[in-house]
């Protein structure tokens, strides 16, 4: 490298955006991940024995995945070759494979494939690159953000060892703050920056876990507030609201931010919290899911968790799905609120759910058995001949409207699948089951 290209490299790490800047240079810099990176576990003593496998690593934006990438090429003198899978192709990958065969061969030197959202690659893109994980032309680092049992190809993942990086802790975030404020090489150490005890606490918890958000709005506030007399550049909590405007919510409504809301919020419904289910419910809404798909998740939540127990709930639940569809959104948030909060606080059952699933499985095994003679219907005179419709009693015609017969299939009579819990409505229904079929709520008893 000669001295002008020396200078325009300077040029641009001066010029670049403050979280570049301060990205961690080795691990004494890199704050938190110390479960995968702390000096006693064994990613951290590969690394430092120049014995990396291929690692695939997976964790939230603003964890440090391609900051610890850096750090891994730099520590085990690797050649470093990163590539973005939302613009590289199956030639780059096949280019940076040829130089990485002859750069083992004339320099005996290990390549590093570092593929920032190895996710977006498709099946062809990742085949590539197995052949050459396999015999270690390469070593693999694929950073990604969703679940890569998922996303990468079973025979990739084989051959890579998965690491999970946490979201960062809000003192994490605050020490990483920090030290913007303080490096004067680096950091912001030369502007004199002050950060209210409010602006920091606010500006910690808009960043979401997220280092880079963190100091690129940091960055922006400190850059947009002129010096005061004394050259210092006091950021209050109203300059970080002003620069902030509006936080993005983390969300893909295609990944697993998707699933794990969803899923959350259907057991806050099931756990009976409904400020939970609440607080889960908003956070997919405000990003911006489907509310119809929302409202689906919520029919499902009232027959699965409380069925028998609350029937309204059903109701309560499709006449949100209904209220959604007609006024749209944003008006008609508040209708699956309504809905949520219904059936968190409703009575719980899963009996329903059990039945059906006991029913489900009796039907799967095939037995498909005849039905009693004397419940079909006999529509014509032959099947009226052979016995259709024969010795069948109408209860209505009876004492109470019930009449005690067998309904079920011989060889099933002694079965029993609607088993009713004792909360809600559901009480009811196990109080007149026992008025009608006392052997069946005994049995039931019996197998508890």
């Amino acid at each position: 490298m000669d001295l002008f290209e020396k200078r325009m490299q300077d040029d641009l790490v001066r010029e670049a955006p403050l979280a570049a800047r301060m990205r961690p240079r080795n691990f004494e810099e890199f704050v938190g991940q110390e479960h995968i990176v702390g000096k006693e576990h064994a990613l951290r003593k590969l690394i430092e024995a120049g014995q990396l496998p291929s690692i695939i690593l997976w964790g939230p934006p603003g964890s440090g995945k391609t900051t610890l990438a850096n750090i891994i090429a730099n520590m085990t003198s690797s050649y470093f070759s990163p590539v973005s899978a939302v613009s590289a192709g199956v030639a780059d990958l096949r280019r940076i494979i040829d130089e990485a065969r002859e750069r083992r061969r004339m320099q005996q030197r290990k390549t590093i494939l570092f593929i920032d959202e190895i996710h977006r690659f498709n099946k062809a893109q990742q085949d590539a690159i197995l052949p050459v994980v396999e015999d270690g032309t390469i070593t693999l680092i694929g950073a990604t953000t969703e679940n890569p049992s998922f996303e990468v190809i079973s025979p990739l993942l084989s051959r890579s060892r998965v690491f999970v990086l946490n979201p960062l802790t809000e003192t994490e975030i605050e020490t990483i703050i920090q030290r913007a404020v303080d490096d004067k090489d680096r950091g912001l150490g030369g502007y004199n920056v002050t950060l209210s005890e409010d602006a920091q606490k606010y500006l910690v918890t808009m960043a979401g876990s997220d280092a880079r958000t963190a100091l690129n709005i940091l960055e922006m506030a400190v850059l947009a507030t002129p010096a005061d007399k004394n050259g210092k550049r006091k950021i209050s909590l109203e300059i970080i609201e002003d620069v902030l405007q509006h936080r993005s919510l983390l969300y893909d409504r295609a990944g697993e931010q998707h699933y794990d809301l969803i899923s959350a919020l259907h057991k806050s419904i099931r756990g009976s919290d409904p400020d939970a289910a609440l607080y889960y419910l908003a956070r997919m809404l405000e990003a911006g899911e489907d509310p119809l798909y929302v409202a689906r998740r919520v029919v499902r939540a009232a027959s699965e968790d409380i069925g028998m127990a609350d029937p309204q709930a059903l109701v309560v639940a499709m006449a949100a799905q209904q209220a959604v569809h007609f006024v749209g959104m944003p008006e008609g948030n508040l209708a699956l609120a309504e809905a949520v909060i219904y059936l968190a606080t409703a009575p719980k059952s899963n009996s329903l759910y059990t039945a059906y699933s006991a029913v489900q499985d009796e039907v799967k095994k095939g037995g498909n058995e005849p039905v009693p003679l004397h419940l079909r219907n006999p529509v014509t005179g032959l099947m009226k001949g052979i016995g259709y419709g024969k010795d069948y009693k109408y209860p209505h015609s009876y004492p109470g409207h019930f009449l005690k017969v067998t309904y079920l299939p011989a060889s099933m009579k002694v079965r029993t699948f609607y088993r009713p819990g004792e909360l809600g409505f559901e009480k009811t229904i196990a109080e007149r089951i026992r008025r009608w079929w006392p052997e069946r709520m005994e049995k039931r008893s019996q197998n508890k």
